[in-house]
């Protein structure tokens, strides 16, 4: 149960980086800070929303 919480937790956080980066580059600004923000958030989100995916898909519903 708390493994399939933290994949939750996880994804969402994967999701709102992922969402981030998008909104800053649809913002446009051509500036070295504003690229270093959406890779960093891109590849952060993309790795926490994987790592969710993978943890609440690896994690087994135990039958009481």
């Amino acid at each position: 149960m708390e493994k399939r919480l933290l994949g939750i937790i996880l994804s969402v956080l994967g999701i709102v980086g992922l969402i981030y980066a998008g909104v800053s580059f649809m913002n446009g600004g051509s500036g070295i800070k504003n690229v270093k923000t959406i890779i960093f958030t891109g590849v952060l989100g993309a790795i926490f929303f994987f790592a969710g995916i993978t943890l609440i898909s690896n994690t087994k519903d135990k039958a009481t």
